[in-house]
């Protein structure tokens, strides 16, 4: 290799050597081999040359060129790993330092009423069902044996919305979930065991009652079904829910159009201390009875071969009594200190083998 070549490629690998990063490097490199870099300019003077002296020269330069492209190429993957660690020890994460704290979310009470409701009744067999919030009055009332006369029908107690064309008559929104057992009854063979929690409207709003609620029907449609039956499921409900297995329960006769016999359910309360299951006081929970034959028949079943029974309770009135809150309208307000204090943790399922 003659001189000068031999001084340009001590020169490159000076070059490179000084390089410190990928500008420094890429400056090296098309200076020597760029358009306009040394090593390209000795090739163009070998068109000058003789043909022996070019055969000769250009030999000695294609090896140079193609040491130094290994050299330079070399060393720009020398800078990129440098330069790549240099930018990992920079934006290093410590993963040992604690994350920063977030707010927990929490169930608000009436779900997690509804979720334990459905773990009981679940595990008696009940199915979960669900309905439209707007019922015609048909499913609303008349089929549940509701005479026209009644007063739940009137516009002081009942939300009425307008047909949905001429001569149609006109519908509400659901003043209790039982919409949801005839369209049960009407669309499932017996037997059937369903409970259906939802909301519920009615014109009504003070401490103790919201024209928005929620409640909890239930509806047991099966051969041989007596009041022995309802009587036991509800007992065994009640003391599963308020975590009290002596928890006094009493069945006291009522009227309900849809039901025959009808009854309320009451437990034990002191109505000194609001304390449930002890003293000689009774708070009623619940209404129930065995399901009129009329009802049966509205949904096509022949009350001689099928017999059962339907309940219905005030889910927000049962929290209310299970956690001590004295008034309905705090669970609409939105307040969220009152949420962080009855709230209750996601990630703790209401499941029976958990202790409810």
């Amino acid at each position: 290799m003659s001189d000068d070549l031999e001084t340009l490629r001590e020169q490159t690998v000076q070059a490179l050597a000084a390089a410190t990063d990928m500008r420094e490097w890429d400056a090296v490199r098309v200076g020597t081999l760029g358009k306009s870099g040394r090593l390209t300019a000795l090739l163009k003077e070998l068109g000058r040359m003789t043909p022996d002296a070019r055969r000769q020269r250009g030999g000695a330069l294609n090896r140079l060129r193609d040491e130094l492209s290994r050299l330079i190429e070399a060393r720009g993957q020398e800078l990129e790993t440098a330069a790549l660690n240099a930018r990992l020890a920079a934006e290093r994460v410590d993963v040992t330092l604690p994350c920063a704290p977030q707010a927990e979310g929490l169930l608000h009470p009436i779900t997690r009423t509804i979720e334990e409701m459905t773990a009981i009744f679940g595990a008696m067999g009940f199915q979960l069902a669900e309905g439209p919030d707007i019922e015609s009055d048909w499913h609303n009332f008349s089929a549940l044996n509701t005479p026209a006369h009644h007063p739940a029908r009137t516009d002081q107690d009942t939300f009425y919305l307008p047909a949905v064309a001429e001569g149609q008559p006109e519908r509400v929104l659901r003043t209790q979930t039982s919409g949801v057992q005839i369209r049960t009854m009407l669309g499932k063979e017996p037997p059937i065991r369903i409970i259906a929690p939802g909301r519920t409207y009615r014109a009504d709003h003070d401490a103790t009652h919201s024209p928005m609620f929620h409640q909890c029907e239930g509806l047991v449609i099966e051969k041989g079904i007596t009041l022995g039956h309802l009587k036991g499921c509800l007992s065994d409900f009640l003391r599963a829910f308020f975590q009290m297995p002596d928890l006094p329960v009493r069945f006291r006769a009522s009227y309900f159009p849809f039901t025959e016999p009808s009854m309320e359910i009451d437990i034990g309360w002191s109505r000194k201390t609001g304390q449930i299951g002890t003293g000689g006081d009774w708070l009623e929970v619940l209404g129930a009875g065995m399901v009129h034959p009329r009802v049966l028949a509205n949904c096509g079943l022949d009350a001689r071969e099928w017999q059962g029974f339907a309940f219905g309770m005030g889910i927000e009135r049962l929290t209310m009594l299970r956690h001590g809150i004295p008034d309905l309208r705090s669970f609409y307000e939105s307040d969220v200190r009152w949420l962080r204090h009855y709230g209750t943790s996601p990630l703790s399922p209401a499941l029976l083998h958990e202790g409810l």
